[in-house]
């Protein structure tokens, strides 16, 4: 539980990991819009960026787990079904988009565009999630129904 010393020690983490979410999310819609617009080499870079976000995120996230385990949401009523919903979707899909973005990364890096598009309209969408409501899940379980 966050009470403990041990978790207090690492308490900031959950704040870095929302917030490496969310860089990895602006830097997905900026990369989209700049691809819309035809400007290449600065997609390239916001998709690099991005994933060394969520690179980040995952490594900061098994440190934290690790040190901490795991963190009871204390929320009642109609926030538990709210959260657990969107915490599954989040985990399950965060399993998923590991080889999805490995892929789609490895294709645009070798010019290989088409298959690059055929992949990535599926990877943006579903990336995009997993950031967006990595920090939900941060605001509902450290924000909005924290621990004392």
């Amino acid at each position: 539980m966050i009470g403990n010393s041990i978790a207090e020690q690492y308490a900031y983490f959950p704040a870095l990991n929302a917030s490496l979410n969310g860089t990895s999310a602006v830097l997905l819609l900026t990369g989209r819009v700049l691809i819309a617009k035809r400007r290449m080499a600065a997609h390239r870079l916001c998709m690099i960026a991005a994933v060394v976000a969520s690179s980040l995120f995952l490594a900061c996230y098994v440190f934290f787990h690790y040190k901490v385990g795991n963190i009871l949401f204390l929320g009642r009523g109609w926030s538990r079904p709210v959260y657990f919903t969107i915490l599954i979707s989040h985990v399950t899909l965060a399993i998923v988009i590991v080889p999805l973005a490995v892929i789609t990364l490895t294709r645009g890096l070798r010019a290989n565009y088409a298959r690059h598009r055929v992949i990535a309209r599926w990877t943006w969408p579903l990336w995009m999630y997993v950031s967006v409501t990595g920090v939900i899940v941060y605001f509902m379980l450290y924000q909005w129904f924290p621990h004392s």
